[in-house]
This record gives C-alpha cells, structure tokens and sequence, in this order.
C-alpha cells in the first residue's frame, strides 16, 4: 500500500486556513453567515505524517475511504486527537475496522450494512453515528440509496440498537454545470427537511438527522448555498494525488 508523504513545501495551517476562508464566504454569500459549516479534510492517499499534521494544524475532522488505509494510520490520527469519519464505500467484511476507529460512518447505503454496523457497535460497547448515502446525481458511478429510499432506510437505521443517524451524504454530480449540480444538493436538502419535519410530527425518529454532507474541494460553494453543514475537501488542504493514483 504506497502512500504519499507530506508534500514538499506543504503548509497546512495555511491550506487549511484557505479552505475555510472560502467556506466563510460562501456562507455569507448564501445568507448563512456565522452557521458553522465544518470542514472535514479528506486524507486518503496521504500517509499517516501528512494526516498527523494537517490534524495538530487544526484540522481535527478527517475522512479516510479505504479501510486497510484507515487501519495503517488510524492509531496516529487518534493520539492526534483526530476525529475519524468514513467516507467511503464500506463493504460489511470490513466494518469492524470503521467501528474500532470512526466516530462516524457517512456512507451508509443498505439495511444489511447499517445490522452489520449495529452487531459490532454493541459489541465493543462503542455507539457510532452513521449517515445515509444518498445518490442524487443518478450517475451509475456512485454509491447510495435512490433518493426516494433514504427516508424509508433512515428510519430503519435509526431504529437499530447502537447506531445514530445525524444526517444525510452525497457525492456531487460530476460536471461543470452549476445549476445542474445545485439541482442534486438540493433535493438532499428536501430530503433531511423531510426527515425532521416528520420528526417533529411524530411520525419519523429522525430528529438527530439534521447534518448535510456535500460538496468538496471544486464545488464547496455551491453545496454551501444549498445547505452544506459539512463540506470534504481533500485537493485543496492536501494538494493533488499524482495521476498514477486513478484507482483510488
């Protein structure tokens, strides 16, 4: 498994600063000025030094896809003091290593995987926060629910022992189109409106589902102006993966 080391040069507390000074504008620009959008640095890829220290420059909230990568690096990033998120497809035979070290599983998209996710949550006494991965662009290329399943799945979710749903996940349309990519966000946001509107009728026990995971390093304004509370940006905090790494 080769990684690739800390980036010759490489700031970043001054990436890191970058990235959230345009979370910041996209947040006043959208009328959401002060709501607190989290950026969540995506360190696949990076070795654990990298990771470390994008980690002690501030940037605590770190995703890692792979789990034989999360595995390598996961006993650095904790005594960091990072906070872990899946972010991720996640096959079921490799679920224990997402319970052993995450905070949070965001890519959650079938019932077989959310029982799987609860069995090991209670037997290591260890309660996970789980998002529902919702395929909003349509494109065959990408994981999760048909936008039209989420509901249904995160009530059910929801109600296994061990497990939190705190929201919602997508990975954006592919494309340079913003109104067409904008489409795709909102509909995840008409989807966790849904979710916690029904919550508060009673009808659904998703009150806690109120996170929006979406938009990354080439599109976090436009996810922001859909209502993005966290955005997962990887290129722009720790600079580009070589061309050789397309299989990630």
């Amino acid at each position: 498994m080769d990684l690739h080391p800390t980036p010759e040069g490489w700031d970043p507390a001054a990436a890191l600063a970058a990235v959230k000074a345009r979370v910041h504008v996209a947040e006043a620009a959208a009328g959401r000025a002060g709501s607190g959008v989290r950026v969540l640095v995506a360190t696949k890829t990076w070795d654990a030094d990298a990771a470390v220290a994008v980690v002690r420059a501030g940037g605590i909230l770190v995703g890692e896809s792979r789990m034989q990568e999360l595995e390598a690096k996961a006993p650095a990033l904790a005594a960091a003091g990072a906070r872990i998120h899946v972010i991720g497809q996640l096959q079921r035979n490799k679920a224990s290593v997402a319970v052993r070290w995450a905070e949070c599983v965001q890519t959650v998209d079938s019932a077989r995987l959310a029982e799987r996710l609860s069995r090991l949550s209670l037997e290591a006494e260890r309660p996970l926060d789980v998002m529902i991965q919702v395929n909003v662009s349509g494109e065959e290329s990408k994981a999760g629910v048909h936008p039209d399943e989420a509901l249904p799945i995160a009530a059910a979710v929801q109600a296994l022992p061990g497990l939190t749903v705190t929201g919602f996940m997508t990975i954006g349309l592919n494309s340079p189109d913003e109104a067409a990519v904008r489409e795709g966000y909102a509909r995840l946001r008409e989807i966790r409106d849904q979710a916690l509107i029904r919550s508060e009728r009673g009808s659904m026990g998703l009150a806690s589902a109120w996170q929006l995971s979406m938009g990354m390093s080439q599109d976090l304004e436009w996810a922001i102006a859909e209502g993005a509370t966290m955005v997962r940006v990887g290129t722009a905090i720790m600079g580009p993966r070589l061309a050789s790494d397309s299989h990630w």
